[in-house]
């Protein structure tokens, strides 16, 4: 009998579990942003500085030659503004890139 209740509690746990999952949806937002970066030696900086962009950032693309960061972050940890301020502390200029003009690139 308490093998029996053992095993219901744990399935009614892992149901709860994927549940929880499910629900939570994991919304992600990618924004580009348009910086003065001009080199490697830039972009390096950004890269070993991530956490200075803030919290939720999932990923960081740079384009050198296109002189743009692209940013995938958990919206309800961050923000495209919290993320300039942030590239600022690295003394990286930066401002979002509309999205009707990110797409045409």
């Amino acid at each position: 009998m308490k093998k029996i209740a053992m095993i219901c509690l744990a399935l009614l746990m892992g149901a709860g579990i994927c549940s929880a999952q499910k629900s939570t949806g994991k919304k992600q937002v990618t924004t580009v942003f348009a910086t003065d970066i001009h080199c490697e030696h830039c972009a390096k900086k950004i890269m070993d500085n991530v956490p200075s962009l803030g919290k939720g950032i999932k990923d960081v693309q740079i384009d050198v030659t296109a002189k743009q960061v692209t940013v995938t972050y958990d919206p309800t940890k961050n923000n495209d503004a919290n993320i300039v301020k942030g590239l600022g502390t690295l003394k990286v200029k930066a401002e979002v890139v509309p999205a009707a003009a990110a797409e045409k690139k």
